[in-house]
Formats: structure tokens, sequence, C-alpha cells
């Protein structure tokens, strides 16, 4: 997966289709992203003490990371492609336009 937190995404696909979002945090074992404003749900959570209160909270769940692309700041939804410099260190670029991401 080289999908990173801090990545700006387009999902894809499911019923936020077209929305844009910044993941907050990577899965990579389970091959999830966790997206900002993006599936969200209410939970029905109960009072645990006096610092927690109890109420119904909207919660982001993870979506599968094949629903999203990397939005390009220069062109777009892309895909990543990897390269290597002369040294030997590998990074990211967009598959379009070959801009770091």
């Amino acid at each position: 997966m080289r999908l990173k937190s801090g990545d700006r995404v387009r999902v894809l696909c499911g019923t936020d289709k077209g929305s844009e979002g910044q993941i907050l945090k990577a899965y990579p074992a389970e091959g999830k992203v966790l997206v900002e404003g993006v599936h969200v749900v209410k939970r029905h959570t109960k009072a645990r003490d006096t610092t927690t209160p109890g109420g119904i909270i909207d919660k982001s769940l993870p979506i599968d990371a094949s629903n999203v692309a990397v939005v390009c700041s220069t062109c777009g939804p892309t895909r990543i492609a990897i390269d290597v410099d002369e040294f030997g260190k590998r990074f990211r670029v967009c598959r379009k336009c070959r801009g770091a991401l």
C-alpha cells in the first residue's frame, strides 16, 4: 500500500463518491485508510465516568484503500509510482506528470 497519512485523496466509489479529504491514519495490514469526513457513522455511547459524556457521537470509520485515489496538485486524481534518484533513495511520484507527491 503506497498511501500515507497526510495524503490528499478522492473517494472513487461508495456513498461518499467524489468527496475529498486527508488521510488521518493508514492501516497497511488491513489495507484500509481513515479519511477525514468520509464514512461517518453515528454511535450511541453510554457515559463511562464524569469526564466522558454519553450521547450520540459522529465517528469516522476506515474505508478500503482501493476505493481512494491520491490527488496530485497539478493533474488531479492519479496513481503513484516509485522513482529512484542517483543516490538510491526511493520517493513517490505522480504517474501522469512525474511530479513529487
